[in-house]
């Protein structure tokens, strides 16, 4: 079957201390890391031996995943089994970037966030410039605070021409549409982020073909209800599995609302639904395609 799946562990510990995140600057002990370890390296293996499966994995952690080594050696690894689709990870791209030579470049991908004030800009753009050459599929995004505003733009206008540019409302921030009309200019997208979408009984792919995994296995439809479908590692989450409405009142978050069936995300992004790329710039557009040349 095809299966999306997206993975958080117990990693909570980021180099940032963005004053936007609650896990800014926070440290996992010696013990901690340990066990983030050793649940990464359990649910690669169970992805590895997944053979009559298609999947496409996304790493949601909530701390800095490639500042580990064995985050970047399960990128890596997965990256090169032909039932792994795709294989992403959300990052602040504060790693060095050459371990990338070794992964396939076909199936790895990366969701890169720049936070203005916790790296200095052109070592945030050597970086993205480094990943265009090679070849490494790749977004780029901010969120969304005014102050962040002209360092988006300088962005965009420095980043290669195919690379796509999100922005993400600023949680708690109501927006005027001038400012809204300011960022949509940047990314034409903006707009799905700006409101929160009602989702409360509206069909979702999550619990069906989309299901989220943390660190000992359980298995849930996503980050955000926390009912759940079963455990990964003695299968009884696959007879769980099947349509069903959300039962929230309001999705307010990318990887979440993406997989709303009443949105047309899925086609917006089609081929990039992980990574947040879309298939094609729309019309007025400021980037080219989503693909490489």
């Amino acid at each position: 079957m095809d299966l999306t799946m997206l993975y958080r562990g117990p990693l909570a510990s980021c180099d940032y201390d963005c004053p936007y995140c609650p896990f800014a600057k926070r440290r996992d002990s010696t013990e901690q890391l340990r066990a983030d370890r050793a649940a990464l390296e359990r649910f690669a293996a169970w992805a590895a031996a997944q053979q009559d499966d298609r999947l496409s994995i996304l790493f949601t952690p909530w701390g800095e995943g490639l500042v580990r080594s064995w985050y970047r050696r399960t990128l890596t690894e997965l990256s090169h089994l032909p039932h792994i689709r795709r294989v992403a990870v959300q990052t602040n791209l504060s790693c060095r970037t050459d371990w990338m030579a070794d992964a396939d470049p076909g199936t790895l991908a990366l969701w890169c966030t720049y936070h203005p004030g916790q790296t200095p800009y052109d070592r945030f753009l050597q970086k993205c410039t480094d990943l265009a050459g090679r070849k490494i599929r790749f977004s780029v995004g901010v969120v969304g605070l005014p102050d962040h505003l002209e360092q988006a733009r300088r962005l965009r206008s420095e980043l290669p021409p195919h690379v796509y540019l999100w922005v993400n409302a600023a949680e708690g921030h109501t927006y005027t549409d001038e400012e809204a009309a300011l960022w949509t200019a940047l990314d034409p997208l903006f707009p799905y982020s700006r409101h929160p979408h009602r989702s409360a009984g509206l069909p979702c792919r999550t619990g069906g073909s989309v299901v989220s995994v943390d660190g000992d296995g359980t298995v849930r439809r996503c980050h955000f209800v926390r009912a759940e479908l079963g455990n990964l590692y003695d299968g009884s989450f696959r007879r769980a599995l099947g349509p069903r409405a959300c039962p929230l009142a309001v999705c307010d978050c990318h990887i979440g609302y993406v997989h709303l069936e009443t949105l047309p995300l899925y086609d917006v992004f089609a081929g990039g639904v992980l990574e947040r790329i879309p298939a094609a710039a729309p019309a007025g557009g400021p980037w080219t395609l989503a693909t490489h040349p």
